[in-house]
């Protein structure tokens, strides 16, 4: 390896794995914001919540990548250009499609890369990841009983505390409502003093009270009008609720195993296939059904034809074809019923497989974006010169939103089957041209972005009408 391609290389690799870090930790802070409400206040350890961020983090590399490519890459050239190493370079007869040559290899062993990402380890990322989110979400809120608050967390009872002292476990003017038989009995349980203790298994919460009283009033059986009121004295009562709901329990990976975001390119293949067959089945049966209702009108001929009155017998004819009429009607009516709730259930169907086409041709696009995108910030660098974090990235925010924007429109086309599966591709089909058109640009020392290349011109301009 020569010199020049090792500082080249040097200079790429360091933005490069900048920005990809910078990129990770952006989603990921997003994915914070909006998942903070089922994070926070539930009691749980920090190896769980760090499982969490892995696995999402593992979710936003394909689309980290693309975003370091293009950053880097404009980056990289950009600072050539502004130290006038690139200068340089081509004065010693190095072009720049040779000064791109080494990044080139880098871009496209990342671009491999990105596809093996993207079909082997982000399926079994977005499950572990979709897995932990809903175990977290169901777990309910640490116990967290508040001085003179009533907690209403634990199913069918309500806690209020006048004072807590500051080990967190002695009570003080403890109030408990019983409400876990319903409306038919309620019972009030009042204590000077208490002690509140979790058991050793974490499954039940124990309430030792101490000089209190408690008051039952039911209203059961023979009991319903006279509704007796009893009270019970008592030195020390235990009381133990039941908080194993409020644990983080495992699901297991059955439930989001059959998602078309857990799969790779096989799977997805095979399972397009059975989707296919099942809404040609389905066709059918519509058809079917459609047709069998057609043939039901041959029942008003038949009705028409047996007994006919005499044609004398005016009352008798118009009550046969009023009924002839509404029969009619019905059965049309019938017809357009049936169809419509065909139509939005094959419209459901088309549209879950149209998904799993959706994520097969994403892990292709978000791998080529990789190099579509280097083909245009490293030519772009070079052409503006302009090195640093300015220019570099607000050109890389531009490039990115404008090919993830057309990217979303076409999903959405595709997802509602106004174009093909191939329309995934219209984003990068949109791009292409300008990444060629820069890298001309770019390798014949264009001055596409020169400003006083643009004044030159517009004065020659002004002089040519100025002599018309």
């Amino acid at each position: 390896m020569k010199k020049i391609d090792k500082l080249i290389l040097r200079s790429f690799v360091g933005p490069l794995v900048l920005t990809f870090s910078l990129s990770v930790f952006v989603l990921l802070m997003q994915f914070v914001w909006k998942y903070i409400d089922d994070l926070v206040g539930k009691g749980l350890e920090f190896s769980v919540i760090a499982e969490l961020l892995l696995y999402a983090s593992a979710t936003f590399v394909p689309m980290a990548l693309p975003i370091a490519v293009l950053f880097a890459s404009i980056m990289t050239m950009g600072n050539f250009g502004e130290k006038y190493e690139l200068v340089a370079m081509k004065a010693g007869g190095v072009s720049v499609s040779r000064v791109m040559l080494p990044m080139t290899m880098v871009v496209l062993l990342l671009t491999g890369v990105a596809f093996y990402f993207a079909n082997n380890v982000m399926p079994s990322a977005m499950l572990k990841y979709r897995m932990t989110l809903y175990d977290i979400t169901r777990k309910k809120p640490a116990v967290n009983i508040r001085p003179g608050e009533y907690y209403k967390d634990i199913e069918g009872y309500v806690i209020r505390v006048g004072e807590k002292d500051q080990d967190g476990r002695t009570l003080h003017d403890v109030v408990i409502y019983d409400h876990s038989k319903g409306m038919t009995e309620t019972n009030v349980t009042v204590a000077k003093s208490g002690i509140m203790q979790s058991s050793a298994d974490n499954r039940y919460l124990r309430f030792t009270l101490h000089d209190g009283y408690s008051y039952i009033e039911s209203s059961t059986g023979d009991n319903y009008r006279r509704r007796p009121l009893m009270s019970i004295g008592f030195s020390e009562q235990t009381i133990a609720f039941d908080i194993s709901s409020f644990a983080f329990n495992r699901s297991g990976e059955d439930i989001f195993k059959g998602s078309y975001q857990m799969m790779n390119v096989v799977q997805l293949d095979s399972t397009v296939h059975s989707l296919e067959e099942k809404l040609g089945g389905r066709r059918d049966q519509c058809r079917a059904d459609l047709m069998s209702g057609f043939h039901a009108w041959k029942n008003i001929g038949s009705m028409t034809a047996v007994a006919t009155p005499p044609l004398d017998n005016a009352a008798q004819l118009h009550n046969l074809k009023r009924r002839a009429y509404n029969y009619a009607i019905n059965a049309a009516s019938s017809g357009i019923k049936d169809a419509k709730m065909y139509e939005d259930l094959q419209r459901g169907d088309q549209e879950y497989i149209n998904r799993h086409y959706i994520e097969w041709q994403r892990k292709y696009t978000l791998s080529i974006a990789c190099l579509l995108l280097f083909l245009i910030g490293a030519p772009f660098g070079s052409i503006v010169r302009k090195g640093g974090l300015g220019l570099p990235l607000v050109a890389s925010v531009v490039f990115f939103v404008l090919y993830y924007v057309i990217g979303m429109i076409a999903e959405k086309a595709v997802r509602e089957s106004a174009i093909g599966p191939m329309g995934m591709w219209i984003s990068s089909f949109a791009m292409l041209p300008i990444g060629i058109l820069l890298t001309i640009e770019a390798t014949t020392d264009s001055s596409l972005f020169d400003a006083t290349a643009w004044q030159r011109r517009f004065r020659t301009l002004q002089r040519f009408f100025q002599k018309k």
